[in-house]
């Protein structure tokens, strides 16, 4: 079974689409090659660099995509059958990712799991 990707929904709302319907076309479009370039070094059994994919902690990652004058961070975690959700993603405005974000990502995982 390969790794594929998607995107977690909650009460009808999609945090991430509505994260990439903010973007530009283009920075969307390099979202989803740093989504697919993540989905295919985990396909080939490669450990992506932190410069592309970091564990927050409590097993939430991060995608790490620079724009040219900005970066963004979409936020994700594993899940069975080799599944990635995105939670949501921001545009970072600090060197490390705040806890807040940390938090808010943690709530949607469990919301999607139907935990709370």
């Amino acid at each position: 079974m390969k790794f594929t990707y998607n995107f977690a929904e909650i009460n009808g709302k999609v945090p991430m689409i509505e994260f990439l319907d903010s973007l530009s076309l283009k920075e969307r479009a390099k979202i989803f090659a740093y989504i697919e370039k993540l989905v295919e070094l985990k396909n080939s059994g490669i450990h992506p660099k932190e410069n592309l994919s970091k564990h927050l902690g409590d097993g939430i990652f991060e995608l790490r995509v620079s724009f040219e004058n900005r970066i963004a961070r979409s936020l994700y975690f594993y899940e069975a059958d080799k599944q990635i959700i995105f939670t949501y993603g921001f545009i970072k405005k600090e060197q490390k990712t705040h806890r807040s974000e940390i938090a808010k990502a943690k709530n949607i995982r469990s919301l999607w799991r139907g935990e709370k």
